[in-house]
């Protein structure tokens, strides 16, 4: 097999393919600490492109509560089991990936769903982690806890999809790293859901095809974000491009928060993929269970954060989040505001203001002639 290297896990692996990176790579960050499971990524994804007779368990996007929460059922704990106990050696991970631990004949390590996993999308919803006796509330520790993972296709470097499929009906967009599934290669053998990790594929039982979230690459192609980042109620989300490791642009907000500030981070680094979905990790979360999603780096990425309200570049790269429609390729920091460059032409696409102005109206309105307060 190939050598290829896999900067999210600080060494070199093997893969299927030779290595080759895109021209640029389509990336994404999620905030977790503003997620509120409103679904409303869910049905923007669902209603613009998997409204079709086959694609009815098929959610392209989906938001999870963790820790009880999977879709299909248990995916995560069930290839972590099969990986077994692995061991981080500071930024360097020194287990073996879903591609190295493969059992002799197949190209990486995987397993298929079976329907019923597929039956309960909302499965452990708003489910936390121990129990509040008698509406108890503790200030100074979390001994109960559960986060919201919203989850879509990875657009990952080197795919399971990809390594896995026999036909290469999967493949990965020169242009911008986008993974997707040529429809008129595929045989329906279900080899890249099995392969993928993060489950992300789904079975189309009527065309009996293997389908996948494809970045809404028609929006993207005109400088415009997809439908789950435009229509994300709690502005969570915010896509880009991201450059390599080793040649970050401090202006790029996706470099920005990646790459220099390191407060974003990929799911489940360990398994090899290089995925290109990168999350803010939520600051109330245990760190034990936040390493073996995260890696290594993620108490870092969590102090970096908190420190966000007295720094003023990170903060206006946050607020970047969920503020225009159109894909940004630099940002800068002003006296009041913070202000993103249109990927497109090059100009300002939006300003933001570090602070809200404040307008208090008179208690009488002596145009109308009334009061403005309740009367009960």
């Amino acid at each position: 097999m190939p050598t290829v290297y896999n900067w999210q896990i600080g060494r070199d692996m093997t893969f299927p393919y030779e290595g080759h990176r895109p021209e640029k790579q389509f990336a994404y960050v999620f905030d977790l600490n503003k997620c509120i499971d409103c679904q409303t990524c869910t049905i923007a994804c669902k209603t613009t492109w998997t409204s079709g007779k086959g694609q009815e368990v098929m959610l392209w996007n989906n938001v999870e509560t963790k820790p009880y929460g999977f879709f299909p059922m248990g995916w995560d704990v069930k290839i972590l089991d099969m990986l077994g106990a692995q061991e981080w050696k500071g930024d360097v991970y020194a287990g073996k990936t879903l591609f190295e631990a493969a059992e002799k004949g197949e190209p990486v390590l995987g397993y298929l769903p079976e329907d019923i996993d597929y039956a309960s999308p909302n499965v452990g919803e708003d489910d936390c982690l121990g129990m509040v006796e008698g509406g108890a509330y503790h200030a100074n520790e979390h001994l109960s806890w559960m986060f919201y993972l919203p989850r879509i296709c990875n657009h990952c470097t080197y795919p399971g999809c990809l390594g896995s499929c026999p036909r290469k009906a999967a493949y990965k967009r020169p242009q911008d790293g986008i993974v997707l599934i040529d429809q008129g290669r595929c045989r329906g053998y279900r080899e890249c859901i099995k392969g993928c990790p993060y489950k992300r594929p789904f079975f189309n039982n009527h065309t009996r095809t293997s389908e996948k979230c494809i970045a809404c690459y028609p929006f993207v192609e005109q400088g415009q974000q997809p439908q789950c980042v435009t229509m994300c109620i709690g502005k969570i989300r915010l896509t880009g491009y991201l450059s390599e490791h080793d040649k970050p642009q401090k202006d790029n907000p996706i470099d920005y928060l990646v790459h220099v500030r390191k407060v974003a981070l990929p799911l489940y680094p360990q398994f090899g993929l290089e995925p290109n979905v990168y999350y803010i990790p939520p600051v109330h979360v245990p760190p034990r269970y936040l390493r073996q999603m995260f890696g290594p780096r993620v108490e870092e990425a969590v102090q970096t954060y908190r420190k966000a309200k007295d720094d003023k570049e990170l903060l206006g790269a946050l607020m970047l989040f969920g503020s225009t429609e159109r894909i940004l390729k630099q940002f800068r920091v002003e006296k009041d505001s913070v202000v993103g460059i249109d990927l497109m032409n090059g100009s300002e696409a939006v300003r933001v203001p570090f602070t809200e102005p404040t307008v208090v109206r008179p208690f009488r309105d002596e145009q109308h002639l009334v009061y403005r307060h309740n009367i009960t």
